[in-house]
């Protein structure tokens, strides 16, 4: 049993990244599919009940934010694996732009989450930590992060 935890700002790849590596395999929580807190933890709890793998899709930048989601998830025995889309404003404004409708976020929105954003760290309980970039051909590099004093696990 797996949650994962995606943190980054608007615009940084992160749902594609789901449909890409986690479509196949686990649920989506995502506040803007679900528009409501109150069904976004409804479905979470489904999940966790059910032994659900799940990816929750939002912008996680706080470790408040974050930190219901790991106590429960560690409660319910599952792993919590972090995946930190490192912020790239000028990249990430411009795959915002390319959004259409009510998905595209005001300029100002994304940067006042950038300067919310706080980097995941052990402390918060996971599992496992990796570092999503993306290179000069739009493809996502994922490195996971080492724990200190741990060696370094494939996948």
């Amino acid at each position: 049993m797996e949650a994962i935890i995606f943190i980054g700002i608007q615009g940084s790849g992160k749902s594609t990244f789901y449909q890409e590596r986690f479509f196949d395999t686990h649920v989506r929580i995502n506040l803007d599919m679900l528009k409501t807190r109150h069904r976004q933890h409804l479905l979470r709890a489904a999940c966790l009940s059910a032994g659900q793998r799940f990816v929750l899709d939002n912008t996680n930048v706080s470790r408040e934010e974050r930190g219901e989601t790991i106590q429960l998830a560690r409660a319910a025995r599952f792993a919590v694996h972090g995946y930190f889309f490192e912020p790239e404003p000028e990249r990430n404004l411009r795959w915002n732009a390319q959004r259409s409708g009510k998905a595209v976020i005001p300029v100002k929105g994304v940067l006042g989450t950038l300067k919310r954003l706080e980097r995941p760290r052990w402390e918060e309980g996971y599992d496992r930590l990796f570092r999503v970039t993306v290179d000069v051909e739009n493809r996502f590099v994922v490195e996971e992060w080492v724990r200190p004093g741990a060696a370094k696990q494939s996948g």
